[in-house]
C-alpha cells in the first residue's frame, strides 16, 4: 500500500508543479484534516474538503500568484507519505519572490486521504509519521 500511496501523491505533486491544486481533492476523506503548525502563515486546522477548500482560495491563492508546489523526495511510513516540499509564488501586491521548503505529512485510511500535515521541520515530519525512535 505504501509505494501505492507515494505514486498517488506524486502525480497529485506533478499537478501542484503546474499550479493545478484541485489536484488531488477526489482523494479527501470528508473529514479530512489539514493543519498548518503555528510556524506557517494561516496556521491552524482546517476540516472538510469544503473548508479546504476556502483555505486555498482566500488565504493561499489570494495572497500568492504564479504558486507551484513541488515534491522533492517522497518517503513511505505505513499508512503516510512524508514528502519534502518546495514552493514558490510572487507576492500578489508585492512582486516579491516568495520561496518556502517544508514538508508535508499524507496519510491515509485505505484509497482516502485522512489527513495532511504541513510541518517546518524534517525531524518533525519523520516524527509524526513514525519513522523515528
Amino acid at each position: 500500500m505504501s509505494q501505492r500511496n507515494i505514486e498517488i501523491v506524486r502525480r497529485i505533486y506533478e499537478r501542484w508543479g503546474r499550479g493545478d491544486f484541485r489536484a488531488g481533492v477526489e482523494l479527501y476523506d470528508p473529514y479530512v484534516l489539514f493543519v498548518l503548525r503555528p510556524e506557517f502563515p494561516d496556521a491552524g486546522a482546517y476540516c472538510g474538503p469544503d473548508e479546504i477548500r476556502r483555505y486555498m482560495r482566500r488565504d493561499f491563492l489570494a495572497d500568492l500568484e504564479g504558486a507551484v508546489i513541488v515534491g522533492e523526495e517522497f518517503l513511505a511510513a505505513g499508512d503516510s507519505v512524508v514528502v519534502r516540499v518546495n514552493q514558490q509564488a510572487t507576492g500578489a501586491g508585492s512582486g516579491a519572490p516568495v520561496a518556502m521548503r517544508y514538508y508535508q505529512v499524507w496519510t491515509f485510511r485505505g484509497s482516502s486521504v485522512i489527513r495532511l500535515e504541513s510541518i517546518r521541520e524534517r525531524e518533525e515530519a519523520l516524527d509524526v509519521a513514525g519513522l523515528r525512535d
